[in-house]
Order: structure tokens, then sequence, then C-alpha cells
């Protein structure tokens, strides 16, 4: 059998048909059919959408009517909470921006002495004696002055036991015969006098003031912030140094507002002067009771109070320091603060 070579070189692969459709009937060639797209038509859907609320609305108007305000709702709520967070952030960078580093970032926890009146005196030789302070009718007690000393001796003693601790002194110019003088000063001043207790190398460095608080409840909140001011974040753990009567209003009333973990607050109470013992619980237990049925102290006789402990319209600068919780600051109601907080 003879082998017959169709043209030179190898031998190439023979097609039947043409790649093309072949119609055996007709002889002839049909043209390939294109897949068929369906691409997504955003304006023939609208349409569709537009008419389909139409039809809806034809047949139920109030329905319709309250499922689009209902969403209209919805969207404007969103929207808020993200221009809230990004007011918060855009804040945040804006304070982490201006300032390169901190004074005290390695300070991880808080040590908060509350004030409660003025270092009047010229000299410090007497410190522990009640003419040298600036006291209100219900302070003046033999032994009273002396109580205050005990406080930031206290304050100084916890805080050089613990070297991630900072020592906060809080308190305003709540006094207007005491003059532009605030509590934290005369705290801090008094120390200084003292010589800090013989601690003055590992404390005295990280003792600092809070000058604007004018009741119990700014004098843990505003020192909370005052820590975010110097150290770049909010206290891991918060020791608060004032009265053992007052341990339940600060431990229990003003932690909770601010819902910081009962496992990671202190309380270091000392007990009031001798002469004026039964005095000072009817007191507390009348303020207590007040902070009770408004926790925030922005509403009547406590909020009266506050104003009348601010002789001089100081301007508060907080929450600028602080803004994760600006609103924290804002808020006023008798339940707690349902925002969000670093601590938490």
């Amino acid at each position: 059998m003879k082998n017959y070579s169709f043209g030179s070189g190898s031998p190439k692969s023979f097609h039947a048909y043409q790649r093309s459709d072949f119609d055996l009937e007709s002889g002839t060639t049909k043209r390939a059919r294109k897949p068929r797209n369906s691409p997504l038509h955003p304006i023939k859907m609208l349409k569709y959408l537009g008419n389909r609320v139409k039809y809806y609305y034809k047949l139920h108007p109030i329905l319709v009517f309250f499922i689009s305000l209902s969403f209209g709702i919805t969207i404007l709520v969103i929207l808020s909470l993200y221009e809230s967070q990004f007011r918060v952030m855009s804040s945040y960078r804006k304070i982490d921006g201006a300032s390169d580093n901190y004074p005290f970032p390695k300070l991880k926890n808080l040590v908060m002495v509350a004030g409660h009146s003025i270092y009047t005196s010229n000299s410090f030789e007497k410190v522990d004696k009640e003419d040298s302070w600036f006291l209100e009718s219900y302070q003046k007690h033999p032994g009273q002055a002396a109580t205050f000393v005990t406080h930031i001796e206290e304050g100084v003693e916890i805080a050089s036991k613990d070297s991630e601790a900072l020592l906060l002194f809080s308190g305003g110019e709540t006094r207007k015969d005491a003059g532009p003088r605030s509590e934290a000063q005369s705290y801090w001043t008094v120390a200084e006098s003292k010589g800090w207790f013989g601690k003055e190398d590992g404390v005295r460095w990280r003792s600092l003031t809070e000058e604007h608080a004018r009741d119990s409840f700014e004098n843990l909140l505003f020192s909370v912030c005052r820590f975010r001011e110097l150290t770049g974040t909010y206290p891991l753990n918060i020791t608060v140094v004032s009265y053992d009567f007052k341990e339940e209003r600060f431990a229990h009333l003003h932690r909770s507002a601010i819902r910081f973990p009962e496992s990671r607050f202190f309380y270091s109470g000392t007990p009031g002067s001798p002469t004026s013992k039964e005095a000072a619980m009817k007191g507390e237990a009348l303020v207590r009771a007040q902070f009770q049925d408004d926790p925030y102290g922005c509403l009547g006789s406590l909020h009266r109070k506050k104003l009348g402990r601010d002789p001089f319209h100081r301007s508060i600068p907080y929450p600028n320091g602080c803004p994760e919780i600006e609103g924290l600051f804002r808020y006023c109601g008798v339940s707690p603060y349902p925002g969000s907080v670093p601590w938490s």
C-alpha cells in the first residue's frame, strides 16, 4: 500500500466540520450565538423598585409610610453614631498630635486625695491647727485640721508603695473668702512643707493637682480625666483617700456612676475628728441620699451646691483632655451612663 502525503512537511489534522455551527440540511454555516449577558442596570432596577413601591403604596399607604419613616430614622441614627465616633476619634488624634509625649506615660494607677478645705496661713508651722485653714461652720471642731493632714500623709504613703502610681490632690477654688486658692494646691503645699513625710525622692516628682472639682463626684471624674492628660491613658487601678464614713459614697455611688470596675477600685478611709463624728454621719447620710437620687450631681440641690462652690467662675477645661469620655461629662440622668467607657 502506498502512502500519500498531502503537501510537504508533517501531516496536519483534518477537521470534518468548521468550528462554527454547520447546517446539514441547507449546507450553510450558522453564525455562532454569543452568550447572552445579563448585566445589572442600576437605572432599570431603581425604576422597577420605584414602580413596586408605588404599587404597594396604593394598596397599603399607611403601612408603606411607616416602613419608610422607620427606615429613614434608622439611617439617621446610624449616621449620628458614626458622626459621634468620628468626632471623638478626631479629638483623640488632635490631642495626640498636639503633644509628642506625655509627662508621665509610664504611670498606670491613680491615687486621688479628695480635698476638704483651703490652707490660708502664711506659714507652715501649724498645719494641723484649725486657724491655719478656712473652715465652714460645720467643720469648726477641734482636731478637724489634723484630719486634712492625715489624708495628705495617707496619699503619700500609698503612692510611695506603688512606683506606677500618680498621686493627685483634687479640689478647686471653692471658698470665696479664702481667695483664689485651690484645695488641691493647699494639700500639695502642705505635703511640700512636711518634706513629703520622708518620701520626697520617690513621691514628689509624681504628685500633682486637679484644681477644678467642686464636689466628691467631680473629685473622682475630674481626676480620671487629669490622669489621662498626664499619662495619655486611663488608670488601671484607682485608690481614693478620704474620710472613712464616705466610703459608700465613693466606692459605690460614684464608682458605679462612671462604671469603673469594682475589682480595680480601692478606698482608704481615715476617721474624722472625734467631736464631729455624730454630725458628720448625719450630714453624710443626707448627701448620700441626694447622690442616690441624682448620681451625677446635675440636678436640684447638688447642682446648686456645686455652683456655690465656684465663686470665681472658673472655666472647667474637661473633657478636652479626655475626649473618649466626653459623653460621660455631658450626661445627666438617674440611670447609669449608657455610653461606652474606656475602662470597661
